[in-house]
C-alpha cells in the first residue's frame, strides 16, 4: 500500500469513526516546505529539497463532559523517501467529570519548561525527520487518568506499545554517516514495541511556580545505535584498515532498552524574570545517567521605548556521560533572544547559539514566522553548525574521538522557508 493510500484511509477516519448527529469544527493546513543547504551532504546529497504537507484537525464536543480530538499530518517529500510519511498525531475520546478527567486513544503529551533540550518529555516518540529540536512528536496510543484538586495534579499513562524512531534515507539531510537500519531493530523486551509502559507525574501550582515531578518505566524512545559492519567488506594495508570493498556501507541498528527515569521540571515566575529547570536520571541504557538543563529567561516588555517584547535566554546543559553522551548536550551554553513585534500579523522571531564550553563547536538557529493575511503564514528557519569535517564511513570506524558531536552535520547547514496556508 502506497504512503498516499494510507494517508486517503486515515482522512477517511472521523467520517468513519465520529457519530454522524455531530457536526464538528475542522481546520486545515497545507504547506510548501524548501531548503537550500550550503554544501553538498557529506555523502553527496543533493544541496536543494522540497516538500508539500497537510494537517487536519477535527474537534468534537459530543455533550457538555466528552469531546473527540483529531490530528492527522501527512508529508511527501522530493529527496527523502524516510521523510515522505503519514502520522495519526491525534485522536483520542476525551471526558471529564468533577476532578478527574480521562482520555483514550491516540495522544500527543508535553512536559518540561526548557529551551535547549527536552529532557524530562518522554511520553511520545519524537518525529526526528520532522525537527531537529525534538518537540514534533508521533501520535502515542495510551490510556490516562488525570486528578485535579486545587494546586495539585496527577497524571497516569498506560501506554500499550510504542514507536520506533524514523531516521534519514539514503538521500536524506541531516543524518549521520552510517544509515540507521530501521528494518532490523531490536528489543530488550520479549514483546518488543508492544510492552506494556507506564508513566505518573505530580505537578504542584502556586503563586508564580509549577513543579512536575515523573517517574517513566517501559521501552526507551531514543535507541542505542549499535554498529553493524561486514568484517569481509574492510580493505587491509598491512594491519591498518583504509577503505571498504566496493560500494559497501556499514549500518547502525536500533536498539531499544527497557528504562525507568525519574524526572523535575520547574519554572517560577518573578516579575519578568523566569527560572526554569530540567533534570532526569535514566537507568538501563549503556551507562546510567544524570541530564539537566537549567536557565534564565528575562522578558523586556516594550523594549527600547517600542512595542517589542524582546526575551533574553541562558541556560547551561550538562549530561554525567561527558563524551559518552549521546546527545550534543554535554556540556553546553545557550543564549538566545525572541522577539514578541505584537502587531496585526502576530510575528515573532527567536535566535540562539549553542557553544560546546570544552570544544569549538556551535550550532546557531533562527526561527521566525509572520501572517501574510489570514489564510497565509510564512515560516523562516536558518541553521548554522559550525564543527570540524564530517568524518568518512571509514574515519569514524577507526576514530575514538567522542567530544566533537555535530562533526555528522557540519556541511548541513541551511535556510529553510514554509509556506501554509489554512482553510
Amino acid at each position: 500500500m502506497t504512503v498516499l493510500s494510507r494517508f486517503l484511509i486515515v482522512l477517511m477516519l472521523p467520517s468513519l469513526l465520529m457519530p454522524t448527529a455531530h457536526a464538528f469544527d475542522i481546520k486545515n493546513e497545507a504547506g510548501l516546505e524548501l531548503t537550500v543547504f550550503s554544501e553538498h551532504g557529506a555523502q553527496q546529497q543533493s544541496q536543494t529539497a522540497s516538500s508539500l504537507h497537510l494537517q487536519i484537525d477535527v474537534h468534537d464536543q459530543v455533550d457538555k463532559d466528552q469531546q473527540i480530538n483529531i490530528r492527522l499530518f501527512g508529508r511527501w517529500d522530493h529527496q527523502d523517501e524516510h521523510r515522505t510519511h503519514v502520522d495519526v498525531r491525534e485522536y483520542t475520546w476525551l471526558s471529564s467529570k468533577g476532578s478527574k478527567q480521562w482520555r483514550v486513544g491516540v495522544g500527543q503529551v508535553f512536559w518540561g519548561v526548557t529551551e535547549g533540550a527536552h529532557l524530562v518529555d518522554i511520553i511520545n516518540q519524537t518525529d526526528a525527520i520532522e525537527s531537529l529540536d525534538s518537540d514534533v512528536k508521533l501520535g502515542q496510543p495510551m490510556v490516562n487518568m488525570s486528578w485535579e484538586h486545587d494546586a495539585h495534579l496527577v497524571d497516569i499513562y498506560l501506554l500499550p506499545f510504542s514507536r520506533e524512531r524514523v531516521f534519514a534515507s539514503q538521500k536524506g539531510r541531516l543524518r549521520l554517516p552510517w544509515l540507521v537500519d530501521t528494518d532490523n531493530a531490536s528489543y530488550e523486551s520479549g514483546a518488543k514495541n508492544h510492552h506494556l509502559d507506564a508513566a505518573i507525574r505530580y505537578q504542584f501550582n502556586d503563586k508564580g511556580l509549577r513543579a512536575g515531578f515523573s517517574i517513566f518505566s517501559g521501552t526507551a524512545r531514543e535507541p542505542e545505535l549499535i554498529p553493524h559492519i561486514d568484517p569481509s567488506q574492510i580493505v587491509f594495508t598491512g594491519f591498518v584498515p583504509t577503505a571498504f570493498k566496493g560500494n559497501y556501507q556499514p549500518t547502525l541498528r536500533p536498539y531499544y532498552p527497557l528504562i525507568q527515569q525519574a524526572g523535575l521540571d520547574a519554572q517560577y515566575i518573578v516579575g519578568d524574570w523566569l527560572w526554569k529547570i530540567e533534570t532526569i536520571h535514566r537507568q538501563g541504557m549503556a551507562q546510567d545517567f544524570t541530564a539537566s538543563d537549567v536557565g534564565v529567561e528575562y522578558t523586556q516588555v516594550g523594549a527600547f521605548g517600542s512595542t517589542i517584547d524582546i526575551g533574553w535566554l541562558a541556560e547551561y546543559l550538562t549530561d554525567s556521560r561527558g563524551s559518552q553522551a549521546t546527545t550534543a548536550f554535554e556540556h553546553d551554553l545557550l543564549l538566545g533572544w525572541r522577539v514578541a513585534f505584537n502587531d496585526t500579523a502576530s510575528s515573532e522571531l527567536l535566535a540562539g547559539v549553542v557553544s560546546d564550553i570544552h570544544h569549538h563547536e556551535q550550532a546557531w538557529r533562527l526561527k521566525g514566522s509572520t501572517r501574510l493575511n489570514d489564510r497565509v503564514k510564512l515560516a523562516i528557519e536558518a541553521r548554522v553548525f559550525i564543527s570540524q569535517d564530517p568524518p568518512s564511513a571509514l574515519q569514524l570506524l577507526t576514530t575514538s574521538n567522542t567530544d566533537n558531536k555535530l562533526t555528522a552535520l557540519a556541511n548541513d547547514s541551511f535556510v529553510r522557508t514554509d509556506i501554509m496556508w489554512f482553510f
